[in-house]
């Protein structure tokens, strides 16, 4: 593709998966060459999210830094017309 940005994704949104999946995506971007992850998620899988980060940090990539940790809260509005607020955390993990 002419004209094609050659960024990757820097960035693992957590959901459904096993813990393993994600922790596994983040190890594969350093890997590859990243300098910077961004770990993302929202309300219930929050503390999914925490959890992946520590398991990195005390298990496979023990030079794994916290660089930043951004909450935050998102508003919605759901089919009926009402607003639902759900919280965000995005952790941001460099490897020196």
């Amino acid at each position: 593709m002419a004209g094609a940005s050659k960024k990757s994704r820097d960035y693992v949104i957590v959901g459904l998966k096993p813990l393993m999946n994600y922790v596994v995506a983040c190890m594969t971007l350093f890997n590859a060459g990243a300098t910077l992850v961004r770990v993302r998620a929202r309300g219930r899988h929050i503390s999914k999210a925490v959890d992946i980060v520590e398991m990195l940090r005390r298990v496979f990539l023990k030079d794994l830094v916290v660089e930043d940790i951004i909450i935050g809260t998102e508003v919605h509005t759901v089919p009926n017309g009402r607003e639902a607020s759900v919280s965000t955390i995005e952790i941001k993990l460099t490897k020196p």
